[in-house]
């Protein structure tokens, strides 16, 4: 049974302190902030309790496996989830508005031929077709198997792009999600329909990989879904499971460095100069994202690799919301960009 430090308290550190403290391990949770949870934060005002990170679930698939596998108790017996339907609402600079059904790829195409006129259903159906070919690639060792120490299965982006041939030039494929919306989608509202879902996570649709057409693809798949009381619902449940698995957890402790013995970690320095040994240790760290280099060939960027083991977390190689890039990122074209309102209730009472 060997000691292991985890750094961070987010999601996907809880899942991997509970799935190594199930294995055997004794596992300390090392978090600078206050409270566990990492970007599903909460703030209370008169009463009501509101979301300060992502307001909905779009793959309760690998909690329910987390739950499943680190205690008796289900996911649904530890929070209570509701599919919201419309999943979400787009509205164009044109004065188009479309509602999007929750998890039926046959009512969304219906509801964008009502929206934007025959055949653009079917021209995002076929794009998701696509988009799933690059989630069947990408399932397995990004959510299922620990990372491995070669990015081979990484190394090219697994969204198969369709291949335009021209006259006396060099064949086109898209390699960004922007590149998808004007050269596949082809449709301005559908192009900016598809920037909205990488804008949502974060991502600048003019860079983002192809890969993340993987983002719709899930949700219109596996649905749209609420956990009463919030998402910081989810996190407490989570980081309970934890607690009944002997988790410790040091908040308000934050590492200044992993200290290294015989070229292993060997535990961690905290910012006050404590240093905690382990026999290993683990953070949260994402694999490099796909890059497109000069030559137009897409790879994997080098990155370095965390110290230590690590066990699969619930959502390896998902990005975290970050700052919304400048600029405004409709079509290329110029053409609308949809505003996006997500379904489920944004303020909860206590």
């Amino acid at each position: 049974m060997a000691r292991i430090v985890v750094i961070g308290s987010g999601m996907g550190a809880m899942a991997s302190a509970a799935r190594l403290a199930v294995a055997g391990h004794r596992v300390a949770v090392y978090e600078r902030a206050a409270t566990y949870g990492g970007a599903l934060g909460r703030f209370e005002r008169d009463g009501f309790v509101f979301d300060t990170g992502p307001g909905l679930l779009h793959l309760p698939a690998v909690y329910r496996d987390l739950f499943v596998k680190t205690g008796k108790e289900p996911l649904e017996q530890c929070v209570a989830l509701t599919p919201v339907d419309p999943a979400s609402r787009h509205l164009f600079d044109d004065g188009t508005d479309v509602s999007l059904p929750n998890a039926s790829r046959a009512r969304v195409a219906s509801a964008l031929d009502t929206a934007l006129g025959a055949g653009a259903g079917e021209r995002w159906g076929d794009f998701l077709n696509r988009a799933r070919d690059a989630w069947d690639r990408t399932r397995r060792p990004l959510l299922e198997e620990p990372l491995q120490p070669d990015w081979q299965v990484l190394g090219r982006d697994p969204y198969p792009s369709v291949r335009r041939r021209r006259v006396l030039r060099r064949d086109r494929q898209a390699a960004t999600v922007r590149e998808i919306g004007a050269w596949e989608l082809a449709e301005p509202r559908l192009a900016a329909l598809l920037d909205s879902y990488a804008l949502a996570y974060g991502l600048d649709p003019r860079t983002a990989p192809a890969a993340a057409a993987v983002l719709p693809y899930m949700e219109q798949t596996f649905g749209s879904w609420y956990v009463r009381g919030g998402m910081r619902e989810l996190a407490r449940a989570l980081y309970e499971r934890c607690l009944a698995r002997k988790v410790e957890f040091t908040f308000g402790a934050e590492v200044a460095a992993v200290t290294e013995k015989d070229g292993r970690a060997a535990g961690v320095e905290l910012a006050d100069g404590t240093v905690v040994a382990a026999d290993t240790g683990g953070l949260r760290r994402r694999p490099p994202r796909p890059r497109r280099d000069d030559a137009g060939t897409r790879g994997v960027g080098t990155g370095r690799r965390g110290a230590g083991a690590r066990a699969p977390g619930p959502v390896h190689g998902v990005p975290r919301a970050a700052r919304r890039p400048p600029g405004r990122h409709g079509p290329p074209d110029g053409g609308p960009l949809p505003r996006r309102r997500r379904g489920g209730v944004r303020g909860v009472p206590r």
